[in-house]
């Protein structure tokens, strides 16, 4: 076929090239928050290099004068085994490496400086058969729509039902399809016995990433035990996160984007701390309880222990995380089916959004988000949030939220209880030991001024907290003590700044 018959499926092999590279990109994106953190400097960096890396790829191109459709099929092949391997091979390599993130930059420039190569290539052999300003628009046309096509299908189709090997693969093998069907394409300027060279390797790629896809599911446990010290018995990749279980002599545990969220050995400590503080402090027993976040139902479990709850809502935006709540048998034993106890009204959405709209008032909030280690969470810890809150927190209710490490976070611990009380709250802060997380912090507020709880409930067969335990809280030791922080503030999340110098010091 000529390269004029040929031109057609040529620029749709542009938009391929785009889809697939800006797949690559946000994978990396991805990976990258999931395993190191801090989502909008790791995207920032890698969209960043990225583009970087194409620009030097589309400088390298210069320098190619002879076969260049050959030489623009070797790229495509290229790019198909090293984009399409990128995402096992980064979740093998952050388990196995000390040093993680060089390896991360270095494949996102690799597949950046290929892409950046075949676009000037293509346009060459194109160049014969259009005027300039023609071949300029349309490559650039089917260039940006195929970046547009990767962001949409990115977060609605590619992570939440393939997962992130399975798209790494897949879009290898569609360039390596490329490369494939190029060698039809381009047989005249191939000649025969480079495009028998070419289909051959392109060939075998596929071959290659088509077993992997079909092995995706083992490829994934595999990457994903050498994460994790124990057996992983539940995995799933939501719109939203990574969840994972894991489950070893000492009971079972929850993992969200690689961060622990509790370990059923010690987990009723922190849930006990987290909720029992704010039902004794409102000025009345509760009896509507909201609770924010906590979609593993643990948190529910201990506010249910009180026989006068008669109504609570509990607000999680992942309807996978609840959905499982309810259904993994591990964690439905622990949370003792809080989920589907009648009392309990199950809510989908972003905590933020639902409270703007929120209608009615309840006698104590429960917050058990995430640390603010995004900025997607750092909104949830800031005055526009813990305004709404008061807003539909009735006279003499408490508030309790969970507020990360004071020792190992000790500013960003004091950065939350000083957002509290910007937003108007009275508060008390107070910790406690969680063998799985160190030494865990907590902050308790009213809008009116109050004293801190002394007597800790009786009769609801509570393993860790008492009297002694619930007076010992409040005690701060010189190492924990406040120190003066910024309050953090929807427009400057100085929160997950802070959180993210804070525990670097503490990751390997």
């Amino acid at each position: 076929m000529t390269t004029a018959r040929a031109a057609p499926l040529l620029y749709l092999n542009v938009f391929v090239i785009a889809t697939c590279g800006l797949v690559y990109e946000l994978l990396a994106g991805t990976l990258a928050s999931y395993l190191i953190g801090d989502s909008v400097t790791q995207f920032s960096l890698v969209i960043g290099l990225y583009l970087s890396a194409m620009g030097v790829g589309a400088w390298l191109s210069r320098f190619i004068d002879r076969d260049l459709a050959r030489r623009f099929l070797d790229v495509e092949i290229a790019v198909a085994l090293v984009g399409g391997l990128s995402a096992p091979a980064l979740s093998l390599a952050f388990a196995r490496l000390t040093t993680f993130a060089p390896t991360l930059y270095g494949v996102v420039f690799a597949i950046g400086v290929l892409v950046g190569l075949e676009l000037p290539l293509l346009m060459r052999l194109l160049a014969d058969q259009t005027s300039l300003k023609d071949l300029v628009s349309r490559v650039l046309s089917f260039d940006y729509i195929g970046a547009l096509v990767a962001s949409l299908l990115f977060p609605l189709l590619f992570v939440p039902r393939l997962g992130l090997v399975r798209t790494s693969l897949l879009m290898g093998m569609l360039n390596a399809a490329v490369a494939l069907g190029g060698s039809l394409l381009l047989a005249d300027l191939l000649g025969r016995r480079a495009a028998r060279s070419v289909r051959i390797r392109a060939a075998v790629v596929l071959l290659f990433l088509t077993a992997l896809l079909v092995q995706a599911d083992r490829l994934s446990r595999w990457s994903e035990e050498e994460l994790y010290a124990d057996d992983i018995v539940f995995s799933q990749t939501t719109p939203y996160q990574r969840i994972v279980v894991t489950s070893g002599p000492a009971g079972f545990q929850l993992f969200l984007n690689g961060n622990l969220q509790f370990a059923s050995a010690d987990e009723y400590r922190y849930h006990e701390a987290l909720v029992h503080p704010a039902m004794v402090a409102a000025a009345a027993p509760p009896r509507r309880v909201l609770i924010l976040g906590g979609g593993d139902g643990l948190a529910l479990r201990e506010v249910l222990r009180h026989r006068q709850v008669a109504e609570v809502t509990l607000v999680d935006l992942d309807p996978a995380m609840t959905r499982m709540a309810r259904q993994l048998p591990p964690l439905v034993e622990l949370n003792r089916g809080s989920l589907s106890d009648p009392r309990v009204q199950v809510v989908n959405q972003d905590a933020l959004v639902w409270l703007d709209g929120a209608r009615g008032r309840w006698d104590a909030v429960v917050i058990d988000f995430p640390d603010p280690n995004t900025f997607a969470l750092g909104k949830l810890y800031t005055t526009r949030f813990y305004r709404l809150v008061r807003g539909v927190l009735a006279p003499g209710g408490a508030v309790a939220v969970q507020a990360t490490s004071p020792l190992f976070a000790r500013r960003s611990f004091w950065c939350i209880a000083a957002t509290l009380e910007a937003a108007g709250f009275h508060v008390h802060a107070y910790h406690t030991a969680v063998p799985s997380f160190g030494v865990w912090g907590f902050v308790l507020a009213r809008a009116e001024p109050f004293d801190p709880p002394r007597t800790a409930p009786r009769g609801l067969g509570l393993r860790y907290l008492d009297d002694r335990a619930l007076a010992g809280m409040f005690e701060f030791p010189a190492d924990m003590a406040r120190v003066e922080v910024a309050v953090n503030r929807l427009d400057d999340q100085t929160l997950v700044r802070t959180y993210e110098s804070e525990w670097r010091r503490w990751e390997r």
